[in-house]
C-alpha cells in the first residue's frame, strides 16, 4: 500500500506576504507620474473664442510639454520593471 501524502498547514505559521512593487517602484511611478502631469500642465492654457491667439502655436505647448509627457510614460515603464531588492 502506497502512504498518501499529507500536508499540513500550521495555523500559527505566519507566511511573508510580498507585494509585486516594492518601495523603489512605487517612488519611480510616483515620481513619473509628476513627470505626465507637468507635461500636460505645460500643454494647457487659455483661449479666447472671440479672437484668434497665436500662443497656441509656442514652443512650449508644441514641443517641450509633450516631450515631458512622453518622457513620463516611458519613464512610467523603467519604473514597473525596476528590479526589485528582497529586502524592500
Amino acid at each position: 500500500m502506497k502512504k498518501k501524502a499529507t500536508s499540513e498547514v500550521k495555523p500559527n505559521s505566519q507566511e511573508q506576504k510580498s507585494f509585486a512593487l516594492g518601495k523603489t517602484n512605487w517612488l519611480l511611478i510616483i515620481a513619473s507620474l509628476v513627470c505626465i502631469v507637468v507635461g500636460f500642465l505645460l500643454m494647457t492654457g487659455s483661449s479666447s473664442g472671440e479672437q484668434f491667439n497665436p500662443d497656441i502655436f509656442s514652443v512650449r505647448r508644441l514641443h517641450v510639454g509633450p516631450m515631458i509627457a512622453l518622457f513620463g510614460f516611458l519613464f512610467m515603464i523603467v519604473a514597473i520593471m525596476w528590479p526589485n531588492k528582497k529586502g524592500e
